[in-house]
């Protein structure tokens, strides 16, 4: 096993920029995932990390050390305990860091979709594709002003809804929006439709705004239904993943 101690090694100068430069990812195709959760979801896909990285407690962590039991072969670095924790954004770092390639879409096929439009909160992101997962959506389309879908704090809140999805990134949404041979479902204050009148069989796909502007004028135009998700309490609107998940799970209920 390798120690680096130096933040002047390269390898670790290169490790910095992916942990905190969404340009970097994008270039490198690389990004890393933060903590044994998601290495555990990331191996039970099948898929092998290029290169682990510990702190100096990891091997004492009984999850970590089974997890690198099942790793045989993928190179292993321990960094410092300073120098790891530059690299994580967790008060208390996990331990375990894991470099891996950003899958490759391979499938234009979206029978179940979510078409996100400039969400910019990396936590609202992660818990929209953490709930697309758990409804079994296929397809997650991002604008470009989405945040990286990639950053270490969407991967967190995703917490493995990543590798159950085929992400297309830096999308035009209307052309997508144009294209899809499905329904399309927007929420909106102004709808007259409930979301639990309507028929969420077959293929459709449910587009979601910006947490504080929420849907463009112009997608929301597009869509096959405008719909309103029902509120007996006094406050203006739901947050956006809060939405979000209501609209995936009533279609879910009647998918099943």
């Amino acid at each position: 096993m390798k120690l680096i101690t130096s933040r002047d090694n390269p390898f670790y100068k290169e490790l910095l920029k992916l942990s905190s430069s969404a340009k970097a990812r994008r270039e490198a195709k690389l990004t890393l995932l933060d903590g044994a959760h998601l290495l555990a979801a990331y191996l039970d896909k099948g898929l092998l990390p290029q290169h682990i990285l510990l702190n100096a407690g990891a091997l004492n962590d009984d999850e970590i050390v089974a997890l690198l039991a099942r790793i045989d072969g993928v190179a292993i670095t321990q960094l410092d305990d300073k120098l790891f924790a530059e690299l994580t954004e967790l008060k208390t770092p996990s331990g375990v860091l894991a470099l891996v390639q950003i899958p490759q879409v391979v499938s234009d096929e979206a029978h179940f979709a979510l078409l996100l439009e400039d969400i910019q909160d990396p936590g609202n992101l992660g818990s929209m594709l953490r709930s697309a997962a758990a409804a079994g959506c296929d397809a997650v389309f991002l604008s470009t002003g989405c945040a990286d879908v990639w950053s270490p704090r969407v991967l967190r809140a995703a917490m493995g809804g990543h590798l159950c999805l085929h992400i297309h990134e830096r999308q035009d949404l209307l052309a997508v929006a144009q294209a899809y041979k499905g329904k399309t479902y927007a929420t909106s204050l102004q709808a007259q439709r409930s979301l639990y009148d309507c028929d969420f069989q077959g293929d459709i796909a449910f587009m979601v705004g910006n947490e504080g502007a929420g849907l463009s004028p112009a997608l929301l135009a597009l869509a096959t239904q405008p719909i309103t998700i029902p509120m007996l309490g006094r406050v203006e609107s739901l947050n956006a993943a809060a939405a979000t998940a209501i609209c995936l799970f009533e279609a879910l209920r009647q998918r099943l």
